[in-house]
């Protein structure tokens, strides 16, 4: 008998794809079967018509699902089928991603807010729509027993809605209840209360302004009540976190209080993803101590049934800020937190349910030019990439990233994998995080690398472990990843060209041996020339540079002819040792860095000018002071060679005649747009180049990027959207190079 076949590739198991089929196909009066396999969903039918029916699939598809492709073909049934039904499983692999975890959809919020539901007030509740997946698998297939729900047996109730394809729990391996499923419980003055006690507990405890450890998906976080200075103030203190930015959870009617998200935004904060959603500040005014000198709040909803019911009992909005000592990983576990929170925490509200992953929560914003992710994790990984027409046949690839802001990235089948964020691999702790991730991906994944990407930098970690490997290794240099990653973020063909890419950033170590971090390349996936970059100048004292803005702005005041200037800037500082360094090139490497020269200019404006609490706190404020419209003139030497100078005499002379900073610091982000945009609009121009590329750190500064585009209208510019325009993004750009580039000769 004929009929068809329907093939559906993408993000579809583990999401109801299999009971939505067979509910359409049962409503539309077709026979026969669906079923998971290694490539996807396979539906073989006969009774109506194929492409009416993949058009219904895409119409419905479940909400937790993405459509890669749908491919129709013929089939014959050697037998007519009876009905239409859900088959078992075919074959072995993982050519189908993991999905990732999704926030508590509405139908099992209503559940556990109503008191004649079985599930009232269980901080569990999970359906095929929601709910923990990466962070609690630990094998393939995704079954219960390969993953950590594997220690709770289902109940007869929970086991029928398992088994019940009309139910909208089929074969949601997470499924539970309070009579099966995973407790929660709070600790507190040598005393545990459980249940719905434990929530209350822990509401009395924020509201008297404590400071608790509360275990979530992907690892605990350290919350107090974000209404409270002095607990806001104790959490710093305690935490030794003086001036980074604190993430906040809140309903979205607390948010809209005190913020004024659009509508592309509330769609951010309201995706199964639920990033922290960088908002500006607006309405009623919270505590300075949460985000000093920042314009801008991060929040995020509740994503899970708990987070849910505490809030409920709280009444108001929560610090929520990762678990963890200083500069090392999340933690997951209710013994490592006893070890490694008790002195930031007075109470502790934990479960039962193992974390087989440390995912921190995802950092994102909307920007006029669209959506920027600056952290990539919960709720983002383990979704994949497609690559770019011409990349179809490469190789399995693993690369490896940088050393700051490490990630993996895994070619195979024409997808890229790109990980979680792991972190800064100089943290011993982070470090055995990433070798857990790469162990953990290559099984998850099936992945048999044939080649290994790296950076360019020898004594990275992250190239180490590549070299290691035993396999062939492509190096490849720092910004020619990030612009490779940006192409290949935005499906630039292999064979589409070269493009013009600017790429801002802190460091990577360029093939003269010098560190670049200002520059306009020309080239695609295979190379690249360098044709402009941003006038060099020492990072005195090496990485210390990285952490005291002063040496920065000392050593470019001293090449624009201000030395008196700096001088009288920075008189507290060892000036004459530090120029006797820079002279002699003593732990003085040349560099062309914009993120050291963000640093220099918010020294001049008095902007933590002696030392960074955290990473990129100076271009943070920064760019939190600039105004808008504030195009005052200021401007870089023109040439191959862009020389700051002229900026800094003009920035001196705003200064003395009285400017306020914030038209100061927004006429720098426009010069140094400017400047850039010049030599890369002359390559499209010349018609040497068909795009412009924008990549680097520097770009999740939203003004830059903004006055960027505008100074290239009229032309084509690719942006980051779904992956960091930071070096979370750097292994993508690497595997591309290697892939279209082969391994280096030996």
């Amino acid at each position: 008998m004929r009929g068809f076949s329907i093939r559906i590739r993408g993000q579809v198991q583990g999401v109801g794809f299999r009971p939505f089929i067979w509910q359409l196909a049962r409503r539309e009066g077709l026979r026969g079967e669906v079923l998971n396999d290694p490539e996807g969903v396979l539906i073989r039918a006969t009774g109506g018509e194929a492409q009416a029916f993949a058009a219904a699939i895409r119409a419905g598809a479940p909400p937790l699902s993405r459509i890669d492709a749908i491919e129709i073909g013929n089939h014959h049934f050697r037998r007519a089928p009876a009905d239409f039904v859900i088959a078992a499983s075919e074959g072995s692999g993982s050519e189908t991603r993991i999905t990732p975890d999704a926030a508590t959809c509405d139908a099992c919020l209503l559940e556990i807010r109503d008191p004649a539901d079985r599930r009232h007030g269980y901080a569990f509740a999970n359906c095929t729509h929601c709910g923990p997946r990466f962070t609690i698998i630990r094998g393939l297939p995704y079954d219960r027993d390969r993953t950590t729900m594997a220690a709770f047996p289902m109940c007869n109730a929970c086991r029928a809605e398992y088994g019940d394809p009309m139910d909208r729990r089929f074969h949601a391996q997470p499924v539970a209840c309070a009579e099966c499923g995973p407790q929660v419980w709070l600790e507190q003055g040598g005393a545990r209360h459980d249940g719905p006690d434990a929530i209350a507990g822990a509401a009395r405890a924020l509201a008297r302004g404590a400071v608790l450890a509360i275990k979530g998906l992907g690892g605990y976080h350290l919350a107090c009540d974000a209404r409270n200075p002095a607990a806001i103030a104790l959490l710093r203190q305690r935490k030794r976190r003086p001036a980074k930015p604190l993430a906040l959870m809140a309903k979205l009617e607390t948010i809209r209080a005190h913020a004024a998200p659009s509508e592309a935004e509330t769609a951010l904060l309201g995706d199964p993803a639920a990033p922290i959603t960088l908002l500006g500040k607006a309405g009623a005014p919270l505590p300075d101590g949460l985000a000093p000198g920042q314009s801008t709040l991060g929040w995020m909803l509740p994503y899970t049934p708990l987070h849910h019911l505490l809030l409920d009992a709280f009444g108001g909005p929560l610090v929520m800020t990762s678990g963890n000592l200083s500069g090392e990983p999340q933690v997951i576990g209710n013994d490592e937190a006893d070890a490694k929170l008790a002195a930031f925490a007075d109470a502790f509200l934990k479960h039962d349910r193992d974390i087989a992953r440390r995912l921190d929560d995802s950092v994102e914003r909307i920007t006029p030019q669209g959506p920027m992710v600056l952290r990539r994790a919960r709720g983002r990984v383990p979704g994949t990439l497609p690559l770019p027409q011409g990349f179809g046949d490469a190789p399995q690839i693993a690369a490896y990233g940088g050393q700051m802001k490490s990630a993996i990235c895994l070619l195979k089948n024409g997808q890229a994998l790109l990980s979680h964020h792991l972190g800064e691999l100089d943290e011993a702790l982070t470090w055995e995080a990433f070798l857990q991730a790469d162990a953990d991906y290559t099984a998850l994944f099936d992945h048999r690398p044939e080649l290994v990407a790296c950076d360019l930098h020898p004594d990275f970690r992250a190239t180490h472990h590549a070299r290691d490997k035993g396999l062939p290794v492509a190096a490849v240099q720092h910004h020619h990843a990030h612009m490779a990653a940006c192409l290949g973020e935005n499906l630039w063909p292999r064979d589409g060209g070269r493009v013009a890419g600017i790429v801002l950033d802190g460091l990577g170590l360029g093939p003269d041996g010098t560190v670049w971090g200002g520059e306009v390349l020309l080239g695609d996936y295979s190379g690249y020339e360098r044709r402009a970059w941003l006038k060099p100048a020492p990072l005195i004292g090496g990485d210390r540079a990285q952490a005291e803005p002063w040496r920065n702005a000392l050593v470019r005041l001293d090449q624009a002819g201000l030395p008196d200037w700096a001088d009288r800037l920075f008189s507290r500082q060892p000036l004459a040792l530090a120029r006797q360094a820079a002279a002699r090139g003593l732990n003085a490497p040349m560099s062309s860095s914009a993120g050291r020269l963000f640093d220099a200019v918010a020294a001049c404006l008095d902007l933590c000018p002696d030392r960074q609490s955290y990473e990129g706190e100076a271009a943070m404020r920064l760019e939190a002071l600039a105004c808008d419209d504030a195009d005052n003139g200021f401007d870089f030497g023109a040439g191959a060679e862009i020389d700051p100078a002229p900026m800094f005499r003009a920035l001196k002379v705003g200064i003395d005649a009285g400017q306020p900073s914030a038209r100061i610091a927004g006429g720098f982000h426009a010069a140094l747009a400017r400047a850039f945009a010049r030599p890369a609009r002359a390559l499209v121009e010349s018609g040497v180049a068909g795009a412009v590329v924008l990549s680097g750190g520097c770009f999740q500064n939203a003004r830059l990027l903004a006055e960027m585009v505008r100074c290239l209208d009229g032309i084509p510019v690719l942006i980051h959207s779904r992956t960091p325009a930071n070096d979370g993004s750097l292994a993508l750009g690497q595997a591309l190079v290697a892939a279209a580039r082969g391994p280096d000769p030996d």
